[in-house]
């Protein structure tokens, strides 16, 4: 019992402490349906990590990019964060359309077969960052370890320069300009 409410009273500390707009100790994770359910009371974008179970930079990514304080912050403040497990089994429902993995072998080690809404995301190496739009419309797939200040480059570009029908002239003023200043 005395552990229970141990929990308890830290689980309403932290959340009292990401409320009040202290610094925050996680992303704020949620599945793709959720997301999109948020967008609908609070439009944002989505920024989706694609990773497998399997995957040695995913697990890089994990614990040296999505633990720093600078990239927790951004995400939590502008995007709705998602992660998706690309050989899963679970299936997900994403604009009207049920995707799953048929192929999946239960209790295989190593890599199991993609799910098929990695397919339809254009997903083809782990990690893989899948930007959407406050529609959750697909912006783009962006495959490969981000360190926290690459990462920022693309949240900011995307938070605050995208918009519909951008120019590859623009992205690229846009990164060559671009200075980092995560920590």
């Amino acid at each position: 019992m005395r552990t229970f409410y141990i929990v308890l009273l830290s689980s309403i500390l932290a959340f009292g402490i990401q409320g009040n707009g202290l610094t925050q100790s996680q992303v704020n994770w949620m599945s793709l349906e959720e997301a999109v359910i948020a967008q609908k009371n609070e439009p944002r974008k989505i920024v989706m990590d694609v990773y497998t179970q399997w995957c040695g930079p995913c697990k890089m990514m994990m614990a040296n990019t999505f633990t720093n304080p600078d990239v927790i912050a951004y995400l939590n403040e502008h995007f709705y964060a998602v992660k998706f497990d690309a050989e899963s089994k679970e299936p997900i429902t994403f604009k009207g359309h049920t995707f799953e993995n048929p192929g999946f072998r239960e209790g295989v080690r190593g890599r199991n077969t993609p799910h098929q809404l990695s397919r339809e995301l254009r997903v083809n190496a782990y990690p893989t960052l899948v930007y959407f739009d406050e529609k959750a419309e697909v912006i783009a797939p962006i495959s490969g370890y981000k360190s926290p200040g690459q990462l920022e480059m693309y949240l900011k570009f995307f938070a605050q320069q995208f918009t519909p029908g951008v120019q590859q002239q623009e992205w690229e003023e846009f990164r060559d300009n671009f200075v980092p200043s995560f920590r």
